[in-house]
């Protein structure tokens, strides 16, 4: 894959982190307690590196976001809605789990604090290099053609 910028570059290591990720949450021993992995629900007992609570649907978001990240790398519009859109998904979903009840049917995805802190970071971080990394000229242009 040939990446033209740094905005490119960031946006698909990102991506490919996310494929790891959702790969790794697959992998008993990476993956404690895997025999208590549910599909979806707050009663998934599975832990991503023994810390970041995970499920079967939980790892299937990292991998769809992996790829969704690794496929808007190619450009850099897609580069930019991926770093800057995703780091604001990144950033409601701190939210939610901040204000949602971890015990409650509503945690269906499921994260625990651990989780809820690392979607910040994330957000912040993805939000703040998409842009960063934006070029000036493109940043202007951006809005009017398709990268």
């Amino acid at each position: 894959m040939h990446w033209n910028s740094a905005l490119q570059t960031v946006a698909g290591l990102i991506g490919a982190v996310f494929l790891l990720v959702g790969v790794l949450g697959f992998i008993p021993g990476i993956t404690t307690n895997y025999g208590d992995m549910t599909f979806a629900g707050h009663d998934s007992g599975a832990q991503l590196l023994g810390i970041f609570q995970v499920s079967v649907l939980h790892n299937i978001v990292h991998l769809l976001f992996g790829i969704a990240g690794l496929a808007l790398a190619r450009t850099l519009g897609g580069a930019r809605i991926f770093l800057v859109g995703g780091g604001a998904i990144y950033l409601i979903l701190w939210i939610y789990g901040l204000v949602v009840d971890m015990g409650s049917s509503a945690n269906f995805v499921p994260m625990n604090t651990a989780d809820n802190w690392l979607h910040f970071g994330l957000g912040v971080a993805m939000v703040a290099l998409g842009l960063a990394l934006t070029p000036r000229s493109a940043s202007s242009t951006m809005g009017r053609h398709s990268a």
